[in-house]
């Protein structure tokens, strides 16, 4: 029964290294639509053809998309599926945009709720490639055929550094899980054989995130950005309870304008998103002094990333693409506490590693 269980190949075989390569197509993607639409505004708009015709840029993208799946059709290694990658975000980027157009009867460009629709999409499509990589770990045939596919790529292209360590450390994991020993040999001598070569986008990835100031990783923005949340989950019970009670409220003189909305399907979601976050956030910022423990990190965490995402919801809904500011905002903090959780997960394996240093050789034994 084991030895069945063990070898059962299952509906799909996920690859190891497809994750990031989805979560890069969807951000390509995004990005796209965000220059798309900067530079449309700048440039008024122009229409490419002549007389009757006009050139969509849906087009384009179809066109790259379409690119993209022959280069994945005809070509190996590395370099095509990095390719592939961009001309598939890129060409999914300006067929989204024009989103409006397919749901509208009279090819609305500016149709308001576009802007949610592709909001939606995109968050499906992050979410989905996560619980594809996540909802169960990978089997000892996924890792062995994730690190044939990087073997492959060797012999085509060659491998850089990283690469080859990924794919070791697959053939590691595969043989731990049970795989077939023959086979995984096999594959371990194909890529320790291959040839060495260069990567410019991985040292471009280690060499980019050298340009954050020292001053935004610094662990004073926690605070910083978990009471700024607190004070905007609270706030966002008061005036959305508020404005239930009172029906609805407009206000406006010459300085100031405050404008509260009733009993709405947004208020309502609104409302139940800062409630949510405040019994999440708030205890997690009270037990922040009074623990070491991870938790109060994690919790905020999902605070940030449950108030951010509802929010941005219902605001590309109601706003368009101006919910983009606040959104900015959410991922700001998104990024503080991660970057945080992230170095305290690291801190307890460098300090152990820092210890064992200092200790001469001959004392390891003592301690154990």
């Amino acid at each position: 029964m084991n030895e069945t269980r063990r070898h059962r190949r299952g509906v799909l075989t996920r690859d190891a290294t497809g994750s990031s390569s989805a979560e890069a197509f969807v951000l390509i993607a995004i990005a796209t639509i965000l220059l798309t639409r900067l530079y449309l505004e700048l440039t008024g708009y122009p229409q490419v053809g002549g007389g009757n015709l006009h050139i969509a840029h849906a087009l384009w993208g179809g066109a790259l998309m379409m690119l993209a799946l022959l280069v994945s059709w005809l070509l190996l290694g590395a370099g095509p599926r990095v390719a592939t990658v961009v001309m598939g975000g890129v060409g999914f980027g300006l067929f989204l945009d024009e989103v409006g157009k397919f749901v509208t009867k009279n090819n609305d460009y500016f149709y308001g709720p576009a802007a949610e629709i592709m909001y939606i999409l995109v968050v499906v499509l992050l979410v989905g490639a996560r619980v594809v990589r996540d909802f169960r770990p990978l089997t000892a045939r996924e890792c062995l055929a994730s690190a044939t596919v990087i073997a492959a790529d060797g012999v085509a292209r060659g491998l850089a550094d990283h690469r080859r360590e990924i794919g070791l450390a697959l053939l590691a994991q595969a043989g731990q899980s049970g795989a077939d020993p023959h086979a995984v040999a096999h594959v371990r001598a194909l890529i320790r054989a291959a040839e060495s070569s260069g990567d410019r986008l991985y040292r471009l990835q280690r060499w980019a995130p050298r340009l954050i100031p020292g001053f935004f990783r610094s662990p004073r923005w926690v605070p910083v950005v978990g009471w700024l949340l607190v004070v905007g989950a609270v706030s966002g019970v008061f005036f959305g309870l508020l404005g239930i009670v009172l029906g609805g409220y407009f206000y406006q003189d010459e300085d100031v304008s405050v404008r509260l909305d009733g009993m709405t399907p947004a208020s309502v979601i609104l409302l139940v998103n800062a409630a949510v976050t405040s019994v999440i956030a708030v205890p997690a910022m009270i037990a922040r002094r009074r623990t070491t423990a991870m938790w109060p990190l994690l919790w905020l965490r999902n605070a940030a990333l449950l108030y951010t995402f509802l929010n941005a919801f219902v605001d590309f809904a109601t706003e368009g693409f101006a919910a983009l500011i606040s959104l900015s905002i959410g991922l700001f903090t998104l990024a503080v506490l991660t970057y945080q959780i992230d170095v305290a997960v690291r801190r307890p394996v460098s300090t152990e590693a820092s210890q064992r240093a200092q200790i001469p050789p001959g004392d390891h034994a003592l301690q154990h």
